[in-house]
């Protein structure tokens, strides 16, 4: 797969931690009385380890919420805490403690127990139909998932920003307008309560610029520079995109809009779009004047 693809399928997983724990909180108030009531949660742990800490917490809270409401999305979700934890494992395995070297070997079953594990999920979620999970498996090398992700392009099933993103990943070396098309799609998609995927503004300067579509390279770069994305700065863009005056201020202040509608999740493509063609140096001069 690209590294764009690469980006997309590792967007997917954005759950996060703060909403997490005050879905589950309301009868547990601590980890360690969720624990005690439910020590099959806990158990195979590295547990009163200060290494790997908050994958581990945030993992057994998700293991609590899977155990409430058995769905494959939270199966899929318990999965992926589950390879963040291993992860985080991988490496605090190697840590050799200063004073409790029992710890070591803990860490060392906690790593085993990890593997086991996330082997158990994907079992569990082989012949899963939801498309979070089908694009995970195409992700990881599973051809025939590839085909079945693929076949629900247009079936209304892919109407969130990161299926949008994930499936613009398959087209980014074949067909740019339509991986553009499909990125506007997902900034479509947002409805305020989330924060915009950078791989999204990021690959739609990207294109701009492989395009030499300076006026739409310049907006995203400047779109994702307010983003504070890794982009070129101000002075770097004005030599690389240069724009009469107007063009840039006008540009600018698209920016800023777009921004804005990202935020109350009221973007609209065909506005930007509308902008894009109606620059300042493009309009016919005044003949009154």
């Amino acid at each position: 797969m690209t590294t764009f693809g690469i980006h997309a399928r590792n967007v997917l997983f954005s759950l996060s931690t703060v909403f997490l724990l005050s879905a589950c909180q309301g009868e547990f108030k601590t980890t360690d009385s969720l624990c005690a009531a439910h020590p099959d949660i806990c158990e195979g742990l590295n547990n009163n380890d200060g290494q790997c800490r908050i994958q581990r917490t945030d993992l057994i809270w998700q293991r609590y919420k899977q155990q409430k409401t058995p769905t494959d999305i939270e199966t899929f979700h318990t999965l992926e805490y589950t390879r963040s934890y291993q992860a985080c494992l991988e490496y605090a395995a190697e840590i050799e403690p200063t004073r409790y070297k029992e710890r070591k070997s803990n860490r060392a079953t906690a790593l085993v127990n990890s593997y086991e594990a996330i082997d158990a999920l994907t079992l569990a979620l082989a012949n899963s139909q939801e498309p979070e999970i089908i694009y995970d498996r195409w992700s990881r090398g599973n051809h025939e998932a590839k085909e079945e992700f693929l076949k629900l392009e247009g079936s209304g099933k892919l109407q969130t920003p990161e299926l949008q993103l994930a499936l613009a990943s398959f087209y980014s070396d074949s067909d740019k307008e339509k991986t553009r098309q499909l990125l506007l799609t997902a900034l479509e998609l947002y409805h305020g309560e989330k924060q915009v995927k950078p791989d999204i503004i990021l690959t739609l300067a990207t294109q701009a610029h492989q395009k030499g579509e300076i006026a739409e390279a310049y907006l995203w770069s400047r779109v994702g520079s307010l983003m504070r994305l890794p982009v070129a700065s101000t002075e770097k863009l004005a030599r690389l995109y240069p724009l009469a005056p107007e063009d840039k201020a006008y540009l600018d202040l698209l920016a800023d809009s777009i921004i804005q509608s990202l935020s109350s999740g009221h973007f609209n493509r065909i506005t930007v779009e509308r902008s894009l063609s109606t620059l300042p140096s493009l309009q016919a001069p005044d003949s009154s004047a």
